[in-house]
């Protein structure tokens, strides 16, 4: 095969790589962050799709009660992690997850999942790594867009999440 054609098959496959990036991004509704946090020498981030509440009632809304969320929009939430995190008894070793939750009317269900690289609508419960129970609380004023906000507490850390009038917090721990 002559250089040129090598080179040629080379830039071709590149093209259609990033045409392949482009054409996800392309059926993203929302924005995407990633938010990251160092906790206890740790770096823990967490990429995420921000949907906007545009007037519409989000949870028993657009977000039903009850019923597994992919917890942002667009594709799965991933949690990247350096070092173990303990959620409750949820061991969670050095990794990538996907983070789901279940909203309910006095507390959210974490759930964090083997799988990745998913649409967020794709949820396998058989990837299911644990469950723990979250506590919410009002946020004291409307929260236009969904957020996710990693924090370094005292006791470890805390995952917060909030859109609406609802923040719902998961702590964690990290393992040595």
């Amino acid at each position: 095969m002559h250089v040129r054609t090598k080179a040629a098959l080379v830039i071709g496959a590149v093209a259609l790589g990033f045409g392949a990036v482009l054409a996800a991004q392309s059926q993203r509704a929302s924005p995407h962050e990633t938010t990251s946090a160092t906790v206890d020498g740790a770096k823990i981030a967490v990429e995420y799709g921000r949907p906007y509440m545009k007037g519409r009632k989000i949870f028993g809304g657009l977000v039903p009660i009850g019923q597994v969320w992919r917890t942002g929009a667009d594709e799965a939430t991933i949690l990247t992690t350096e070092a173990a995190l303990a959620f409750g008894t949820v061991t969670v070793p050095p990794g990538k997850y996907s983070l789901f939750t279940i909203p309910g009317e006095a507390e959210w269900t974490l759930i964090v999942n083997r799988q990745t690289g998913q649409w967020g609508t794709r949820y396998d419960a058989g990837q299911d790594l644990g469950r723990m129970t979250m506590k919410t609380q009002p946020t004291g004023g409307a929260v236009e867009q969904f957020e996710i906000k990693i924090s370094d507490t005292a006791a470890g850390g805390e995952l917060h999440f909030q859109w609406e009038n609802t923040r719902a917090i998961a702590p964690f721990v990290v393992k040595r």
